[in-house]
């Protein structure tokens, strides 16, 4: 027969396990949402007539986006991803930003937000797991921006714009002034690498 003593302290011990496990779920649920302080891009200063971008990176769990010249970061921008972020890219319409290595291979300056660099998704290998499940891989996935402003509209309005929360359909969303600096320094056959 338990005494009183015994069954406080086993109720101590449950209470404490239910708030260790109630921290660590929020923990993880925090590491899951994009970065508070993600959401504006320092300012960094580059002489980009001195400046060949030659590589892209892009970081899904930091919601960054990184230029490199010979393996050094140039500079890095702050991003928003597919409605459903975790995990490569897969199906057509799971929102999923994909993941691996591509080329920036096309651009459209008529973008439906704002301007639009295009990556090469999918690949040989995209295609092949899509075919073998009898589903679409998608496509159309692009670097673009943030808002495409109305005729007349001032430019700064939304220029520096970036939603707080994750928002494509597996595209890369930058700010639209972040999205111009790309445009102009980011070729086309530029080489992309999407992590986790």
């Amino acid at each position: 027969m338990s005494t009183p003593i015994t069954k406080r302290c086993i109720t101590i011990a449950l209470l404490a396990l239910i708030l260790i496990a109630a921290a660590w779920a929020w923990q993880r649920y925090q590491s899951l949402l994009p970065s508070r302080t993600a959401s504006k891009t320092a300012p960094q200063s580059v002489n980009w007539q001195q400046v060949r971008i030659d590589e892209v990176h892009v970081y899904k769990s930091q919601r960054q986006v990184r230029v490199l010249q010979n393996g050094q970061v140039i500079k890095t921008y702050a991003m928003r991803l597919g409605f459903t972020p975790l995990g490569h890219k897969t199906t057509e319409g799971d929102g999923k930003t994909p993941e691996g290595r591509y080329n920036i291979d096309w651009r459209n300056p008529n973008s439906q937000f704002y301007k639009s660099l295009h990556i090469s998704y999918p690949n040989a290998a995209d295609k092949a797991q899509a075919q073998a499940r009898g589903v679409s891989a998608g496509g159309d996935i692009m670097i673009h921006g943030s808002s495409n402003l109305p005729q007349g509209q001032p430019k700064q309005a939304l220029y520096d714009y970036l939603p707080r929360n994750d928002w494509t359909h597996g595209c890369i969303s930058v700010s639209n002034q972040d999205m111009d600096e790309l445009w102009r320094n980011v070729k086309n056959g530029t080489k992309i690498e999407i992590y986790p």
